[in-house]
């Protein structure tokens, strides 16, 4: 095991307390959100039993990504991941264009994860969303503020409701499909013979990996914080895997069930709990208050989900500051390793984009999500030519380590192929079209800010 960091020797040194266990429920925490439990059925409505194509091409470019990340998290450990293996790979203004693009997608991610939570607690209570979004954010900066392994432990128990919650639904969704429980018989394959394997052709499933190709985004906060875990070579190698075949599990296992016990025409896309595809297998198994629980379950993954946002978008931007890219001062943690100041800027522009819901601009609003929509295809080829550049480096210089990702010379460019095809399928139709001209004019102002702020001749250092 490794020394851990001393954050009293450097002002600017982040703690090492995360275990394996932190990080792996960080990562799961993460990426099952409410568009798991909401986003599904619009999947399935898309392609009928043939979504399952589509989680696996979505499922096999996040597999590629996360290992190619691995690789490069265990050689070379930084929670500025991704942010600084594009700056080694193509120069200092590709890795801070990087790092606050993915900073700017996970203070858009918390302000909707947020907005969406204090909404459904707002119409239990007849109060004012404001109120619970704004005792919601509070909690999380304080437990931000805790040293790092006390906010591993806190992610760890409140991401672990969300897993056993789905746990629970596969058993019970098992149960109902083999006839065990009394509400029903074997059901088989029957509501799938009514409509086929794939009802809409292969248009359907381009249609589906679209609706699911982001599915998966989250997983790779797993890399940020392996900085700050006792030892990010085994701790990394462990948690990714443990939660590639885990997050798989989950939702392959869902959405196989959705399919195989609900007719066809009863699934799509849900706005709240009471129309989630979930909700509707709950009631086939007659559990008293299935809404209800739906709705506890969503809140807690929104709630789950921006806690782990705050905390990841703080150290992006603590480690941004470390190398110049962003004022110093954020750069600074206590005396625990909790870089304090980077912490409370975040929190402060995730206050900023929930006002921006609250306001709603005309336009504004729909273009800053639209471009986060697309803002995981940008990391996904970023991380993919990082690490062709790089892989050859680590190799020579000596630094890889036993975990290596499979195929160096062919599956990334496989990868990049297919997520080529994405951009393809978004460019057909017109959402998708606005999607990728938002994320492309945010790209490029981050890049232009990058290019600029890079000339400044001032010395920095890159961790």
């Amino acid at each position: 095991m490794s020394t851990p960091v001393s954050p009293v020797a450097d002002s600017t040194a982040l703690a090492r307390g995360l275990k394996t266990r932190h990080l792996t429920m960080m990562g799961l925490g993460s990426a099952i959100g409410a568009g798991l439990f909401l986003g599904t059925g619009v999947g399935i409505a898309a392609a009928g039993p043939a979504v399952i194509l589509a989680y696996i091409v979505a499922g096999f470019i996040t597999v590629c990504f996360m290992q190619m990340l691995a690789e490069m998290v265990a050689a070379r450990p930084s929670s500025g991941t991704f942010s600084i293996y594009a700056e080694q790979a193509y120069g200092r203004w590709a890795g801070f264009a990087i790092g606050w693009l993915y900073w700017f997608m996970m203070i858009m991610i918390m302000a909707v994860e947020i907005t969406g939570a204090s909404a459904i607690v707002a119409h239990w209570f007849g109060i004012s969303p404001w109120i619970p979004a704004l005792a919601a954010i509070a909690v999380f900066t304080v437990i931000n503020f805790a040293a790092v392994k006390n906010f591993g432990e806190f992610e760890f128990w409140f991401a672990l409701i969300k897993v056993l919650v789905i746990v629970a639904f596969l058993c019970i969704g098992a149960a109902l499909w083999l006839g065990l429980l009394p509400s029903g018989d074997f059901i088989g394959l029957t509501n799938v013979n009514e409509v086929g394997f794939m009802p809409h052709g292969w248009a359907g499933v381009a249609t589906a990996l679209l609706a699911v190709a982001f599915a998966f985004g989250g997983i790779e906060l797993v890399t940020v914080a392996a900085a700050e875990s006792e030892n990010p070579e085994a701790g990394v190698h462990s948690a990714i895997r443990s939660i590639i075949w885990r997050i798989s599990v989950f939702y392959i296992g869902s959405v196989l069930l959705i399919i195989l016990l609900l007719p066809f025409d009863q699934i799509g896309g849900a706005d709240s709990a009471a129309e989630s595809p979930f909700t509707a297998v709950l009631e086939m198994a007659n559990i008293p208050g299935a809404v209800g629980i739906m709705e506890a379950v969503i809140v807690v993954a929104l709630l789950s989900a921006c806690n782990t946002q705050i905390y990841g978008s703080s150290r992006f931007l603590q480690n941004l500051a470390v190398r110049g890219d962003a004022p110093q001062a954020f750069a600074q943690t206590d005396s625990r390793g909790v870089p304090v100041r980077a912490v409370v800027v975040s929190v402060f522009f995730g206050f900023v984009a929930v006002a921006l819901q609250y306001w709603n601009p005309p336009g504004l609003l729909a273009f800053l999500l639209n471009a986060v929509g697309g803002c995981l295809i940008v990391l996904w080829i970023a991380v993919a030519l990082s690490f062709v550049r790089l892989h050859p480096k680590l190799v020579e210089n000596g630094e890889i380590t036993d975990v290596r990702m499979w195929a160096p010379n062919v599956l990334p460019w496989i990868m990049v192929a297919l997520t080529g095809g994405v951009i393809l399928l978004m460019l057909s139709n017109p959402d998708g079209r606005f999607q990728m001209f938002a994320v492309a004019v945010v790209v490029g102002i981050i890049s232009l800010a990058g290019v600029l702020w890079t000339r400044k001749p001032e010395g920095r250092t890159a961790n």
